[in-house]
């Protein structure tokens, strides 16, 4: 059986509606900012704190619209499943990386996709974009992976 990780992770769009990604120190995929909860922590609370942390960006937790919880293979590592949920936050942003981040990137939606993207991206937010659950409509529930 798989070790499962729960964290929370924030779509961030920019003024052209790229998407905003992280690659965190020592690690090679490209992800969403975000992380793991604290003790006490709703999944809004540690996405909103991740956010500012990571990338400088604060937004309320109230403020982040739910997206859905998806199950992924964790990118950093091995026989790790994360329990992710997602939410989008609102308007457009710039970033700057912090923290445990060594890199940002704006990932443009419409164009090639690069191949050092986390699971959670290419397996189940993109698709979920691509699909019409863009920017923040609410799924809910758990969805595995496809």
């Amino acid at each position: 059986m798989k070790d499962r990780i729960v964290v929370s992770a924030v779509c961030v769009y920019d003024q052209t509606g790229r998407l905003l990604t992280v690659r965190k120190r020592g690690t090679d995929k490209f992800m969403h900012p975000g992380g793991k909860p604290e003790p006490g922590e709703t999944a809004a609370q540690a996405a909103s704190r991740e956010l500012l942390e990571e990338v400088g960006i604060a937004v309320a937790p109230e403020d982040l619209r739910l997206m859905g919880v998806w199950l992924a293979d964790a990118a950093n590592e091995a026989a790790t499943d994360i329990e992710a949920t997602v939410f989008a936050a609102p308007g457009t942003w710039s970033a700057h990386p912090s923290a445990e981040i060594a890199e940002i990137r704006w990932l443009d939606l419409a164009g090639e996709l690069p191949p050092d993207l986390a699971p959670l991206l290419t397996d189940h937010i993109l698709p979920a974009l691509a699909a019409g659950q863009a920017r923040g409509s609410a799924q809910g529930q758990v969805q595995g992976r496809a």
